[in-house]
């Protein structure tokens, strides 16, 4: 058991939640949170249509997945992540990796690996 609190930030295209919300359950993550969010990566964003004129859109719709975890190892979560995005097509997503100095849960105070049990 490592003392090790990590944090991974995965996000990626909405249509692609419930498989990774599925996968990141049967390793055994036991808290997330996601977040509606905008942004673009290399392609700045792509054309649309509207009343048959292109329109430029700049910022595309993905969601933020939060995991903070301590007894599953980040590789397994970066791991099954990547197995269930991957299509090999732009857009699939970026994962986040970050070390946690320390986590406390407000309703009982309790702190570090406590806090996330």
């Amino acid at each position: 058991m490592s003392d090790v609190m990590t944090k991974v930030d995965i996000i990626t295209s909405p249509n692609r939640l419930d498989d990774l919300i599925d996968a990141l359950n049967q390793i055994g993550i036991t808290g997330i949170t996601v977040s509606n969010v905008m942004g673009f990566g290399v392609q700045k964003g792509h054309k649309e249509y509207y009343r048959g004129m292109p329109v430029d859109v700049k910022l595309l719709s993905k969601v933020k997945v939060e995991i903070v975890i301590c007894e599953i190892p980040a590789e397994v979560v970066v791991k099954t992540a990547k197995e269930v995005l991957h299509t090999g097509n732009i857009g699939d997503g970026k994962i986040f990796v970050y070390d946690v100095k320390n986590v406390v849960r407000v309703s009982t105070g309790e702190e570090d690996r406590d806090a996330l049990k």
